[in-house]
């Protein structure tokens, strides 16, 4: 908490609020002057999507090294993705680390579109496009979506009219620095990387309680947010992976390759105590845009 006060004090001193105290969140002069304070900040300190290795013919990537996945990543016409003037933002954390809540917030306030390699994976193969087909192919043999495809996905995704008018927000990826090397290649630029940082411990106790309410989706906690009545009790699931021992295995591959994705985007990142209440949470990652973008 002190972090934050001492966070807005600053950002107070450097004019950084002026847009959050003039405008009203989730109108349509906020939204308006959000996308034009991100576009003269581009325009002021240059965009990264719009400066070309003249070698290659692909967008520069700074302070990264190539790793190349496959040359399928790249567009047939070595195009790179454009936008207008929305936010382009990821965000990252350990499983239960709380993405899902701060996405919420993030989506509404500043109207970007929230997406999931899941939903966008799940999309593509039902709308049957080529990346979407061959998703399909290895999902049907029972194999894994290898690198190249899902970020052919995301690529798709992330040059439709309304990631490109409103800005986005990727949700726990890239996962590797491999990935993030892809993406960078095929001309994903972002303008700011949340890390929402919780120890281990407490990650654990969050998801051993967590439960599932099959009827309506909603998600409990045993200790921290238990059901309202003894009827919804009764019917909570579990999931099979939510326990204490496949947590820890998914917790070790996380940080396996957290490290070095944080590395990819070290000056554009963004450390966040996420073991702090969820509000707090959401106060601190909404002054910490705001100082990246409008500073």
């Amino acid at each position: 908490m002190k972090n934050s006060i001492l966070l807005l004090l600053v950002l107070e001193l450097f004019g950084c609020l002026t847009l959050a105290s003039t405008f009203t969140p989730h109108s349509k002069s906020y939204f308006a002057q959000l996308s034009l304070r991100v576009k003269e900040r581009r325009d002021k300190k240059g965009d990264p999507c719009k400066k070309i290795d003249q070698r290659t013919n692909t967008p520069f990537i700074s302070k990264s090294n190539h790793m190349t996945l496959s040359s399928k990543v790249r567009s047939t016409d070595s195009k790179q993705l454009e936008d207008k003037s929305g936010l382009r933002i990821i965000i990252s954390g350990a499983p239960a680390s709380g993405k899902g809540t701060q996405c919420e917030m993030i989506k509404e306030k500043y109207d970007v579109v929230h997406l999931s390699t899941g939903d966008m994976l799940r999309a593509a193969v039902a709308a049957r496009t080529d990346v979407g087909i061959q998703a399909k192919d290895y999902m049907d043999s029972g194999n894994l979506v290898p690198d190249d495809v899902i970020i052919g996905i995301v690529r798709d995704r992330l040059n439709e009219d309304d990631c490109k008018q409103k800005g986005w927000l990727l949700d726990g990826f890239p996962r590797t620095a491999a990935q993030a090397d892809a993406l960078a290649e095929a001309g994903v630029c972002v303008d700011c990387f949340i890390f929402l940082n919780v120890a281990d411990e407490a990650l654990v106790d969050r998801v051993v309680g967590r439960r599932t309410d099959p009827l309506t989706g909603k998600i409990y906690h045993m200790t921290y947010s238990p059901p309202e009545d003894e009827d919804i009790t009764a019917r909570l699931t579990q999931r099979s992976d939510d326990t204490e021992e496949k947590v820890k295995v998914r917790l070790a591959q996380f940080h396996a390759n957290v490290d070095a994705v944080k590395g990819k985007y070290s000056d554009i990142a963004i450390d966040i105590d996420g073991s702090a209440k969820p509000t707090d949470v959401t106060s601190a990652i909404s002054l910490a845009i705001e100082a990246q973008v409008f500073s």
